[in-house]
């Protein structure tokens, strides 16, 4: 299972918190995944992007839909891989109406969402995996691992804001201990072949 894309959390009837992640790490990895003989289903945002014909794509909205969506399925999958860039935070309060100019400033008061990736490593059993995504602007290789440990990941892939809707990527995959396994650089078709290999020796074959 892939998580991808960006979400989103409305404000009022037709304005909402979003990111620009465009989908294509997902597709790119699904396609990699689909070429080494495996199944793919996809829990994806709204995106342009066109995912591969032999992945099987479930649409949502918000970050709560992307939860429910992915735990639903993740117990019937081997592993499940976070290249979604899932909102992290929403409003406290949703207004029913379009929300009108009132020549004040507009107070937000927003709540965190709930961590996929974070839900999903910790609800793991023994004979499956997660891999996870840590973009930062900062820190990059730390706060990478800072994840990796609270979220349960088997593995962590780092990069950085300027993969949001871009072609290419440049990417650190970390180990369970923090350490680099490899630097990926290139288009994101390549990244994830690359990903998908190291994923494909590393945890799916190994396990019995």
């Amino acid at each position: 299972m892939i998580t991808s894309g960006p979400t989103r959390q409305y404000l009022d009837p037709v304005r909402y918190l979003t990111n620009a992640s465009s989908g294509r790490m997902g597709a790119a990895l699904a396609a990699a995944v689909l070429q080494r003989g495996h199944d793919a289903v996809i829990v994806s945002g709204p995106v342009t992007v066109d995912y591969p014909p032999g992945a099987h794509v479930i649409d949502v909205l918000t970050t709560d839909e992307m939860l429910h969506a992915a735990g639903e399925l993740f117990p019937e999958c081997d592993g499940a891989i976070g290249a979604a860039a899932p909102c992290d935070y929403k409003p406290l309060q949703v207004s029913d109406q379009k929300l009108s100019k009132t020549g004040q400033p507009l107070v937000l008061e927003l709540i965190e969402t709930p961590d996929v990736i974070a839900v999903l490593g910790q609800s793991k059993r023994s004979d499956q995996w997660v891999v996870g995504f840590a973009l930062e602007t900062d820190d990059r290789h730390f706060r990478a691992t800072v994840k990796q440990q609270k979220k349960c990941c088997d593995l962590m892939v780092s990069n950085g804001p300027e993969a949001i809707d871009a072609a290419d990527n440049n990417v650190e995959l970390l180990d369970r201990d923090g350490s680099i396994i490899e630097t990926i650089s290139g288009s994101k078709q390549h990244v994830a072949d690359r990903l998908i290999h190291q994923i494909h020796h590393r945890l799916i074959l190994p396990c019995p």
